[in-house]
């Protein structure tokens, strides 16, 4: 089991990264969460990471955090749920987002994740309800805000540099982002809503 990589970061093309480990290239599918925390190609990271071994394939997924990385795998044990899947719900919502739609029978917005229908979405918080019970982020929150001292343009303008960063364009972007901000959600959240209107 591969449980942790720490390299230089070579490329990153989402959900792919590759990551050069004492000369051994490791390609590593992350959630949107992850990339969003990635620093400048050519600079170290380090990542969690859960290796999938199946007959046509060997994978390995990457994660920022253990608390990610857990809940990928919490996702992993639901009926119907493979990594692929279980990596859209991840980079469809944030951790915690997701972990209250689950305690508070929220299938309204689990069904807006793509590959996700009624059925899953009822499943998902049949099965994961308990375990989640008691599930907390550290921190949970300090990703998403903001400084008070920061003034909304600021915000609008990480949340346009991080989707180019992505590979969208800068007109596509300043677009969507203009169009989708509703005055108080933090860059990251509105990253998350821009590339759901892009996809």
């Amino acid at each position: 089991m591969i449980g942790q990589l720490r390299g230089i970061l070579l490329e990153k093309q989402p959900p792919q990264l590759l990551i050069d480990v004492h000369g051994i290239g490791y390609e590593v599918d992350a959630p949107l969460g992850t990339f969003f925390q990635l620093p400048e190609v050519g600079q170290e990271i380090k990542l969690f990471t859960h290796f999938v071994v199946r007959e046509d394939a060997h994978a390995l997924y990457g994660f920022c955090s253990r608390e990610e990385r857990q809940l990928f795998r919490t996702l992993l044990k639901v009926n119907g749920v493979g990594p692929k899947l279980a990596l859209t719900i991840l980079s469809s919502s944030a951790p915690q987002e997701f972990v209250r739609c689950v305690l508070s029978n929220d299938t309204a917005s689990l069904v807006k994740v793509p590959g996700i229908g009624k059925k899953t979405a009822e499943r998902l918080i049949i099965e994961m309800r308990d375990r989640l019970a008691e599930w907390q982020i550290p921190g949970e929150g300090a990703s998403l805000a903001t400084s008070t001292t920061s003034s909304r343009h600021l915000i609008l303008q990480d949340a346009i540099a991080a989707l180019v960063t992505l590979g969208y364009k800068q007109q596509e972007a300043n677009r969507t982002v203009t169009r989708i901000d509703d005055g108080n959600a933090a860059s990251e959240e509105l990253i998350r809503r821009a590339l759901r209107e892009m996809m």
